[in-house]
């Protein structure tokens, strides 16, 4: 199993977990991929209403015949319900796609302009509700997440942030660090837009470890104190990037590693959002 972080409000997270945002071209695929994660090891699924494909995540879980307990799900809160000022309803939503009782995590996915500030007094709403044990925020930059905590009666648990050896988001990292929010890593392999794994830093050091530069990147995540979110519908690759405790970087490897960062991102800037 993955080792954990505990949260500011005393849950806790697995350090890896399943991305499965465009993972399966149908819901069967999405599902398949899920089960077959769940079989791996794996006890954290991410998801979101923008994905589209809650009603087979959620399928997944509660057919796996793991105690619901033990997997951590993350759903998240996309820009135009804010703009509709529908939170409460599509919370509703999500937990009813995923036909689930609660979830663990709900994140505001992206920062609305005008409206962080409100967003987050209705997910305190939510959470004081006590259908979701955590929440948190989804590419929020450092001025994003202080509006929130100008106002904020619960600190976010998580910010989930597009983060990898191109774009290390330090900056990020420490500040949330230093507010008792756990950073989360999506896309933290890249993408096909970047050939960030066959970086020969990443292959020299993978060399080293008779692993491979996917799992020297995630075993760098997790050494930061980062929780990662690879993405992958191969259970072979699934199990790849579980497999990741069983070495350990030197301090010099990892600041081999936070040199290689560009800026470089593969998503959108969270200053130009649009819904």
């Amino acid at each position: 199993m993955a080792k954990k972080i505990l949260l500011n409000n005393d849950a806790s997270v697995p350090v890896i977990g399943l991305g499965t945002y465009k993972i399966g071209i149908t819901d069967t695929d999405t599902y398949r991929a899920v089960r077959s994660a769940l079989d791996v090891g794996y006890r954290h699924i991410d998801t979101a209403t923008l994905y589209e494909n809650e009603v087979p995540v959620g399928k997944a879980i509660r057919e796996s015949g793991i105690p619901r307990e033990e997997i951590f799900v993350t759903t998240k809160l996309w820009g135009t319900d804010i703009l509709k000022d529908r939170i409460k309803e599509a919370f509703e939503g999500s937990l009813k796609n995923l036909g689930l009782d609660y979830l663990d995590l709900y994140l505001v996915h992206w920062p609305v302009k005008g409206k962080i500030s409100s967003t987050w007094k209705a997910m305190e709403d939510i959470y004081i509700d006590g259908k979701v044990r955590t929440i948190g925020l989804s590419n929020h930059l450092i001025h994003h997440v202080e509006e929130v905590l100008k106002d904020a009666t619960v600190t976010p648990a998580v910010n989930q942030m597009e983060l990898h050896p191109y774009l290390v988001q330090q900056g990020v990292v420490d500040f949330c660090k230093d507010k008792g929010i756990v950073p989360e890593a999506w896309s933290p392999l890249g993408s096909s837009k970047i050939p960030l794994l066959q970086d020969k830093v990443l292959t020299r050091i993978a060399d080293k470890y008779h692993k491979s530069s996917a799992q020297v990147v995630l075993r760098w995540n997790i050494q930061k104190g980062v929780v990662a979110i690879p993405k992958s519908s191969s259970k072979e690759r699934q199990a790849e990037n579980f497999n990741i405790f069983d070495f350990e970087l030197s301090d010099e490897e990892i600041r081999q590693i936070d040199s290689l960062d560009r800026g470089h991102r593969t998503g959108v800037h969270p200053d130009y959002i649009e819904f």
